[in-house]
């Protein structure tokens, strides 16, 4: 495997991790033009099978983030980046959980949005509502088509909503529930109130379950808050990971709204 890096030093060096069948640019362009330059590196990659990152064809099985969060971290190190932040989306917000809590030793901290640890009923019905991309919306199909390919597309999209089908009726749900509690960096977790993708509960069994995190509510937000707001989530992402107030942990019942000045 080879890595190749073209990056000035900067104070703070984030992973970007992004959503289920999108890449680098279709799901992060405002975040990677916009953030200031001289206060971040963005390292952001397609995991193997989606965006610039084929051949191969993506593979799915029920472990299937732990291998992109297990890539990732022998990426991040091949790049000699031994300390880092995450920004991590949907699909790739879990997958940032799941790094984070292998190598905390690397991980300052980590922004999540839209992202859960397990699967309840109700969102089964969610993915097979949207199963046939066909029926999405033009201005949400037609991206992804040029990018993929019709067939590649569907099929990739297909074998995803199996995935987690299977993860609910093999594993109860359980995406990654035993590392939320082996997470040590700070962590805010950003939620549209309005999310059609995941469950409401999700938000307070995260806050619950790693200890030092806070949270940010969007309350007209959807699943793309970063791509909706985009200066609103830039300010926040630069205000959270400059920011070097105490992080006190979390006790069971109370959770904190971090807070952007």
């Amino acid at each position: 495997e080879e890595y190749s890096l073209n990056h000035i030093t900067t104070q703070v060096t984030c992973l970007v991790l992004f959503a289920i069948t999108g890449s680098i640019w279709s799901d992060f362009k405002p975040q990677l033009e916009k953030l200031n330059r001289s206060k971040f590196t963005l390292v952001a990659w397609d995991p193997p099978g989606y965006g610039k990152s084929r051949p191969p064809d993506r593979e799915f099985s029920l472990n299937f983030l732990h291998h992109d969060a297990d890539i990732a971290a022998k990426l991040m190190q091949s790049l000699g980046l031994n300390m880092f932040s995450l920004l991590g989306w949907s699909d790739g917000g879990i997958t940032a959980m799941i790094l984070a809590a292998k190598h905390p030793q690397n991980v300052d901290r980590m922004l999540i949005w839209g992202a859960n640890a397990y699967i309840v009923k109700e969102e089964l019905k969610i993915y097979e509502s949207i199963r046939d991309v066909s029926k999405w919306s033009e201005r949400m199909r037609a991206p992804l088509v040029a990018l993929y390919g019709e067939e590649y597309f569907q099929n990739t999209w297909s074998r995803w909503v199996d995935t987690f089908v299977s993860l609910y009726r093999e594993r109860q749900g359980d995406i990654c529930k035993d590392c939320l509690p082996l997470i040590q960096c700070r962590t805010l977790i950003a939620h549209g109130m309005k999310d059609p993708m995941i469950a409401p509960e999700h938000l307070n069994y995260l806050l619950k379950h790693i200890k030092a995190s806070r949270y940010y509510v969007f309350p007209e937000g959807k699943h793309n808050i970063h791509l909706k707001y985009v200066d609103d989530f830039n300010k926040l992402i630069e205000v959270f990971m400059f920011d070097n107030s105490e992080y006190k942990p979390n006790t069971a019942n109370i959770h904190e709204e971090y807070s952007v000045v």
